[in-house]
């Protein structure tokens, strides 16, 4: 026999299991004694049979998707809004943020910018949104500035090709952390080319701890910074942030409190 013969595949008729997960099915495949036990007793009729087998794969296949959404996301840890302390900032637009929640703004293909010092929640509602986009069906990608920049930057130049489309097309791109860092123009060019791709077609959450008038000393000598930015907030609702570093304050609290203990 030549050593290209095709492997047989062909599963025993009586492995009905196994055929059913070749056929495509998943949630039946691993409960099926238990809903034949379920039809059986309940006396479904054959259309409720397909009814209920239809049911299960389209609650499993929605459960995979999910799943597969939140790991493609890029939230790790971060903690939910009922943690938020809404009085800790001294200035914030609360309304644009709640607003946020209700998604409009992806269909609307509105960005949301959140402008202001470290440790004043901005990042930890940018997470909040994009999970609840991602519970909603969405398509969702969450990175930190240098993280895309340097994704892209490593690439060939067809796999800088095939990162744009990526970035472009994803339903909500959240990017964190813009301006933290210094970046030459080469990664401006790159910034700028997300937000051209993106520009009235898809939304972009944007966090940064810097004005915008402060961005050239960000990305110094790149020339699309004017651009760039008249692109990001043509059609944004801007959020500014103002007070002092919440993790600084738990820090303290903490450090206080093991003073007591002593």
């Amino acid at each position: 026999m030549s050593s290209h013969a095709t492997k047989n595949t062909t599963i025993p008729m009586n492995n009905l299991p196994a055929q059913l997960q070749q056929l495509g099915l998943r949630a039946l495949p691993a409960q099926l004694d238990d809903f034949l036990a379920l039809a059986t007793k309940a006396r479904w009729s054959p259309r409720q049979i397909i009814e209920q087998i239809t049911l299960a794969e389209y609650s499993e296949r929605s459960r995979r998707s999910l799943e597969r959404r939140l790991r493609l996301c890029g939230l790790k840890k971060y903690k939910p809004m009922a943690d938020f302390d809404w009085a800790w900032p001294v200035k914030m637009d609360r309304d644009i943020v709640e607003r946020a929640f209700s998604l409009d703004f992806i269909n609307e293909a509105r960005n949301l910018i959140f402008v202001g010092p470290n440790g004043l929640g901005k990042t930890m509602i940018a997470k909040n949104i994009c999970n609840a986009a991602v519970q909603a069906g969405h398509s969702v990608l969450f990175r930190s500035a240098a993280a895309l920049l340097e994704d892209l930057h490593r690439q060939t130049t067809e796999g800088r090709r095939r990162r744009l489309h990526a970035y472009a097309n994803t339903g909500l791109l959240c990017i964190d952390e813009v301006a933290y860092l210094s970046f030459d123009d080469k990664a401006a060019d790159l910034l700028y080319e997300v937000i051209n791709r993106r520009y009235e077609r898809k939304p972009v959450i944007i966090t940064t701890n810097r004005p915008f008038k402060e961005w050239n000393e960000v990305f110094p000598n790149a020339t699309c910074i004017v651009t760039m930015l008249d692109r990001l907030l043509h059609h944004a609702d801007v959020t500014v942030f103002q007070g002092h570093s919440y993790r600084v304050r738990e820090s303290e609290l903490e450090t206080a409190a093991r003073r007591k203990k002593k």
